[in-house]
């Protein structure tokens, strides 16, 4: 049998990714899960997980890792890729083409994840990794004594400016509503720490600095008054546009080129799944990938079997 003939490829290899390759290759799927990068997608940028069941604490880095094992220990083969793929139906089969390598299978799960938003403030992408951040885990030693902000309301705001309290002298948490979008027990735990300070209904328009970051632009929208505030260091982190654009001709996407599925994770072509952060959903969690995965795989499964039998 030709090397690059599987039964089902799975596209991403962050926890929904593995996941699909672990359930796969336990049904007997010969499995390919071609990922951009290290795998473990936005998991190994995560500090800290407390709310993963069974498991009291761990850092994403290490929970990956082991999902990653797991996946291998059943049979599934990771080869890591850096363009994104093309994918083509013939037939019962799907043609994924990676430069000048051609795979094909019966069925494809997408588990592209997602990418952190930008502001889209002046000055953002020139001061991008000089002083600019969206991982509080890749960069926050960095900022080590140093006065910061966060940009943002929600959950991974409140919880990472958490997290450089470990790093930062002060934390400066601006967020553009009058009050946060995150769960209570993140909002306490923000309030309570002595570092982090906040600003309300304030946007950051502009991000200055020689060579590296030295102050943000304030717009308060209370007043529509605007202030330079000091800071030597912003990460932002006001949610994740999902990896599409190398589907957006393939398989139906919504306004927010989030992947529409069934309740079987599958897509509008028939045989081509997704899970994970790039689909049409509310929630984005570690737990609500995994089971996205769950459910994409078993349906995988049972459609690669039904297609090898013709």
């Amino acid at each position: 049998m030709d090397s690059n003939c599987y039964d089902a490829i799975v596209i991403g290899g962050g926890p929904a990714g593995l996941t699909a390759g672990i359930y796969l290759s336990r049904a007997k799927i010969k499995t390919l899960i071609l990922n951009e990068g290290v795998a473990g997608g936005q998991l190994i940028l995560t500090h800290e997980i407390a709310n993963y069941p069974g498991v009291e604490n761990i850092s994403g880095y290490k929970l990956a890792n082991i999902m990653k094992k797991q996946a291998k220990s059943f049979g599934a083969e990771i080869k890591t890729i850096s363009v994104h793929p093309q994918i083509e139906t013939e037939g019962n089969l799907k043609k994924v083409v990676v430069g000048e390598q051609v795979y094909t299978a019966y069925t494809v799960i997408l588990t592209p994840g997602g990418s952190p938003r930008m502001l889209g403030a002046k000055g953002e992408k020139e001061l991008k990794g000089l002083g600019v951040s969206y991982c509080a885990t890749c960069d926050g030693e960095f900022f080590t004594d140093k006065e910061i902000i966060v940009v943002g309301g929600g959950n991974s705001a409140l919880e990472e400016a958490v997290s450089l309290s470990k790093y930062a002298s002060k934390i400066t948490l601006i967020h553009q509503f009058d009050h946060f979008q995150a769960f209570p027990a993140y909002v306490d735990e923000a309030r309570s720490n002595p570092k982090i300070n906040f600003i309300m209904e304030t946007l950051v328009e502009e991000f200055a600095g020689d060579g590296k970051l030295e102050k943000v632009l304030l717009h308060n929208l209370k007043n529509g008054s605007k202030e330079w505030f000091n800071a030597e260091g912003a990460f932002v982190f006001i949610g994740y546009a999902p990896n599409t654009t190398f589907v957006e001709k393939l398989v139906t996407l919504n306004d927010r080129q989030e992947i529409v599925v069934n309740t079987d994770m599958e897509t509008s072509v028939d045989g081509i799944f997704a899970a994970g952060d790039c689909i049409v959903k509310k929630y984005r969690q570690v737990t609500t990938a995994v089971g996205d995965a769950t459910v994409a795989a078993l349906a995988a499964a049972a459609k690669t079997w039904e297609l090898k039998k013709h």
